[in-house]
């Protein structure tokens, strides 16, 4: 676990939890709280909160657990909840564990907005990228063409808890059940626990089980990655097909020597800006309608539905125009 050399298991979990605000730090009117500190989909989130800090004059802060651990994030939204900031933004590794703590925040006055957790109960608002289904049914459309639309695939989420990662997954396996009778599932959902490490490590297990898989879908912004180390290292670049949810900085060897087929993402410092701007317009009790502007890109004309937002904000890349982004 990171940074934690002078303790081991919960003790250092609780430590780092403790000092994940820092000794000095001033009092943040506005706190998000990430599914993991120090990975780089969230070290770019925190780009963007940052940029609102500047923008608006709120008193930002971005905080994570140390790792991908439902009750660790838990904890640090009680601790984020004693801080009295006027809004909490989360980004729930469960949305089902963090319901109880969220309902505590909006007692006690705190405005709250997720990311990645539709139709969640205890928020003012949650706001997507963009319609979930949708994307999942993209992923697929991609693997299966890569595929030539037959053979063995297997899929990836970064928990079973993460219902964003479930919702994409269960449309793309629906989707080709339904339209590339020819295209095989193997085992069940892998998950990974948003660790590059773990998804590789289950990616070589998928290879050596059944060797003529030819298509990986991810849904962690840490699979795509650790499946293209393991695709390559096996030499099977540009043989075996892999598409997912991953930064470009993250993916771009891969998808130039081929071990990556494509990826899809959003851009986490827009996800990070429009959040805050949504906790600052309930905060000053402001109208959100549909066509609203939230102040960053893909968000400019949202659709709302109940309490769920909905952007524009999905972005293809593969290695013809990765470099296009450098984040």
């Amino acid at each position: 676990m990171r940074g934690c050399r002078a303790w081991t298991g919960v003790v250092c979990a609780v430590a780092l939890i403790s000092s994940a605000y820092g000794k000095d730090a001033p009092p943040a009117s506005f706190i998000t709280v990430v599914k993991v500190a120090g990975i780089p989909w969230f070290d770019r989130m925190e780009v963007g909160v940052k940029q609102f800090a500047k923008d608006t004059g709120i008193a930002t802060q971005q905080v994570g657990p140390p790792s991908a651990d439902a009750q660790l994030q838990v904890q640090l939204l009680q601790d984020s909840i004693a801080r009295s900031p006027k809004a909490i933004a989360v980004v729930p590794l469960s949305p089902e564990a963090v319901e109880p703590v969220l309902a505590q925040a909006r007692a006690r006055g705190i405005a709250v907005v997720t990311h990645e957790a539709a139709e969640i109960r205890n928020a003012d608002f949650d706001i997507e990228p963009f319609k979930n289904g949708a994307y999942g049914i993209h992923l697929m459309d991609s693997l299966a063409k890569c595929m030539g639309y037959k053979g063995k695939y297997a899929v990836f989420v970064g928990s079973l808890t993460a219902k964003t990662h479930n919702q994409w997954v269960d449309a793309a396996v629906a989707h080709q059940r339904a339209a590339y009778p020819n295209m095989q599932l193997v085992g069940s959902k892998n998950e990974s626990f948003d660790d590059r490490q773990k998804a590789h490590d289950k990616a070589l297990a998928l290879i050596r089980a059944y060797p003529d898989i030819k298509g990986f879908q991810g849904s962690s912004s840490m699979d795509a990655p650790g499946i293209g180390q393991a695709v390559e290292e096996r030499g099977l670049a540009g043989q075996a097909c892999v598409v997912g949810t991953a930064l470009p900085s993250q993916t771009r060897q891969y998808l130039k020597s081929g071990a990556i087929s494509m990826i899809s993402f959003w851009d986490p410092s827009a996800a990070g800006y429009a959040m805050n701007e949504v906790a600052r317009r309930v905060t000053n009790n402001e109208p959100l309608n549909d066509g609203d502007d939230l102040k960053a890109p893909g968000y400019g004309k949202v659709s709302i539905v109940g309490k769920d937002i909905y952007g524009d904000a999905w972005i293809d890349a593969d290695k013809t125009n990765v470099d296009a982004y450098p984040y």
